[in-house]
């Protein structure tokens, strides 16, 4: 049998040249200029590139085909897990509990309700009977949201993956569509408090939300109401209510800087006002609750501290909550009386709790396990209660959540994630352990394993990171993850620089030109698990997604040696080239996160030293699993896909190198819950082909 001819992207050399640097790229030319149309119909995609990731597809399988049955074992072992006809807790709103639960068939929620005293539940939303009314094979479902008066439900789809959202408002009684649909929309929908109107964001054409906009339901989508334009273009939109409801809140932000305009719910013809100018660096959030305003800001107080005033126009706020050293103060949470917040320390929530009346503040403890993900929520609209939910999780343990009585501080689980084919938490070793980096940092890592796994050296280990954007990851309960512990393969996440896990000195550190530190922690933790004999060199598999997929590009191409293999998702690697093209929807908004390369000098030679596609070099790479998406416009597929088609000209390995294309998918992959569990069997039968488990 004749064995597959490796797929070749042809060759049209281009030299590109900034700041007197000249670089040759032969790949260029596959990034088409009306790519956003392209995001939205695929039709208008050049041919000889469609047959690239066509042939790149049957590629992949056609070296993955061993592993057919076994994607298929794993598919059945991770749904297994899953208990399929589940329930939501209810949330009771002024005169309906609303719940969404899923089936055994269906891939998507259906949203329920009954009325308070009753027991009739109603059905307002089938994503599955949706789904299928528009003959549609990709589905993601945006906001669904319900109008205070239980009249209205609004939604928001998006039919290709390109995160372009139409949203539709029917009337619930009648399932009639009472307004015109709404186009090009970030998805996120707020209704009025009069029930007259909904508040939403139009997405310009760089697929940037600029404009906030009010829609009469009923009327013409003509006749809608501008009522906030950012001109800035780096920044974008959105719009929330506060607790009380007694204001709206306009957030304009990029990554790292914040303004906040608002205007009483009950203004007929809003005139937003400004509460703090912006000033670069500072993040700020605004709420109101009883006769005091709360500011959550990280002025003056690196990690955060929290202000209250009587006014949004006073001059003088008094700290409410301190900032603290390397630990990131959260929001504010509010019932009649009490406040709920939280922190973040070492990658680890604590939630406290005040009591209004006593000014007292404690913390909240809930579980004696040393590593665990929590948070709180609300049972209910009507603020006036001392019962609210408590959910936590472990790498280890599955979610739980009490029903806490803050008075009397009595807790009764009401939910706990049932594994249907079994789990016992004693089977599984959780560890929390810190290295040091190349520059003495100290990162922390989580660590997951089996038991009776070997520690030795021998086994294989799966080391995820992300490090971007100030995103933390947390400790949390995975039941996928257990298809590979249960094989031997140790489950470790790296808590490295460019999250927030300590604080924002951590992020700082993480990002513009201290981006490096990402990688060399990461490779660090490499090091230091092998040292530690949890595994041994070139045992290790790397896993990222989007900017982890640029930490994974960076670092395979700094230290190969270490990795048996990788899994790059919908990664950022040809991160030059996307950095100098201010025209794509993300550059612009991204140049405090990785620099603006076109006009700083020193930004570029950073970006150029580490970019994944452009110190791609001449040496042995352990295997690699490519996936991205056609419909992806935050890392657009021309990407991944000339990463690989360079990869394949300069690797000097016979080790696999596979690039997946999803044709009808968009950044978060496939939709609907089969088709989640398909992607993860794939990566899964990927890793344990290579690991020699298969």
């Amino acid at each position: 049998m004749l064995k597959m001819k490796i797929p070749q992207l042809e060759k049209k050399p281009e030299l590109k040249s900034c700041h007197n640097v000249t670089w040759e790229d032969n790949y260029s030319w596959i990034h088409q200029n009306n790519i956003l149309e392209v995001l939205k119909d695929s039709s208008k995609l050049l041919p000889e590139v469609r047959k690239y990731l066509e042939d790149e597809n049957n590629y992949t399988e056609e070296n993955l085909k061993d592993t057919k049955e076994y994607q298929k074992k794993l598919f059945d072992e991770i749904k297994g897990r899953i208990k399929l006809d589940d329930e939501s807790l209810p949330f009771k709103d002024k005169n309906y509990e609303y719940w969404t639960k899923t089936t055994t068939k269906g891939n998507y929620s259906i949203k329920l309700r009954k009325k308070i005293g009753s027991n009739n539940v109603e059905e307002i939303w089938n994503g599955d009977k949706e789904k299928e009314k528009l003959k549609t094979e990709y589905f993601g479902v945006g906001d669904l949201e319900v109008s205070y008066n239980d009249k209205y439900l609004a939604y928001s789809l998006d039919l290709k993956g390109s995160e372009y959202f139409t949203i539709h408002v029917r009337d619930i009684k009648t399932n009639e569509i009472i307004t015109d649909k709404i186009e090009n929309t970030s998805g996120s929908i707020l209704f009025s408090l009069d029930d007259r109107f909904i508040f939403y964001s139009k997405l310009d054409e760089k697929h940037r939300p600029k404009k906030i906009f009010r829609h009469e339901i009923g009327k013409s989508i003509k006749e809608d109401l501008l009522i906030f334009e950012e001109k800035t273009p780096a920044f974008t939109v959105s719009i929330g209510i506060s607790a009380d409801e007694k204001y709206y809140f306009i957030n304009s932000s990029d990554h790292n800087t914040s303004e906040k305009y608002y205007f009483k719910t009950n203004e007929k013809l809003p005139k937003p006002k400004l509460v703090r100018k912006r000033e670069k660096g500072i993040i700020y959030s605004v709420s109101s609750w009883g006769d005091c305003f709360y500011i959550h800001t990280n002025k003056d107080a690196e990690d955060f501290k929290i202000e209250r005033s009587k006014s949004l126009e006073s001059n003088e706020w008094e700290v409410f909550i301190p900032s603290k050293d390397e630990s990131m103060i959260g929001g504010l949470t509010f019932l009649n009386n009490w406040i709920i917040r939280s922190e973040l320390t070492n990658a680890l929530d604590k939630i406290f709790v005040r009591d209004i009346k006593s000014n007292k503040e404690e913390e909240l403890i809930f579980s004696d396990e040393k590593v665990y993900d929590a948070s709180i929520s609300h049972t209910q609209r009507d603020r006036n209660t001392d019962l609210i939910y408590i959910s936590y999780s472990t790498p280890k343990t599955q979610s739980r959540t009490y029903l806490y009585n803050l008075k009397t501080k009595e807790k009764k689980l009401v939910k706990e994630q049932i594994i249907p084919s079994g789990h016992d938490p004693k089977n599984y070793v959780v560890e929390r352990v810190e290295c040091n980096s190349d520059d003495g940092r100290k990162v922390p890592l989580t660590i997951t394993r089996h038991k009776d796994t070997p520690l030795d050296g021998s086994a294989n280990l799966l080391l995820y990171g992300y490090g971007s954007y100030g995103a933390s990851m947390s400790p949390s309960f995975s039941s996928t993850r257990l298809s590979l512990i249960d094989r031997n393969i140790i489950w470790v996440t790296a808590h490295i620089r460019g999250g927030m896990e300590r604080g924002m000195k951590w992020w700082k550190e993480g990002k513009l030109l201290n981006k490096k530190n990402t990688f060399n922690d990461y490779i660090a933790a490499a090091n230091f698990l092998i040292n530690k004999k949890f595994t041994s060199k070139g045992k290790i598999i790397g896993m990222g997604g989007s900017a982890g997929g640029l930490l994974m590009g960076a670092v395979v191409n700094k230290a190969p040696n270490l990795f048996l293999g990788m899994i790059m998702a919908v990664p950022f690697v040809d991160s030059l080239t996307t950095n100098l093209d201010h025209s794509l929807p993300l550059t612009i908004g991204e140049f405090d996160e990785f620099g603006n390369a076109k006009d700083n000098k020193d930004h570029f030679d950073y970006i150029y030293s580490y970019a994944p596609y452009n110190n791609i070099k001449k040496m042995d790479y352990p295997n690699i699993l490519i996936t991205t998406s056609l419909s992806d416009n935050r890392v657009l597929f021309d990407e991944p896909a000339k990463f690989t088609a360079k990869l394949r000209d300069y690797k000097t390995d016979n080790n696999l190198l596979l690039l997946k294309t999803e044709m009808n998918a968009g950044h978060g992959g496939k939709s609907g819950r089969d088709g989640a569990i398909e992607e993860i069997a794939f990566d899964y039968a990927f890793i344990l082909k290579i690991a020699g488990k298969i």
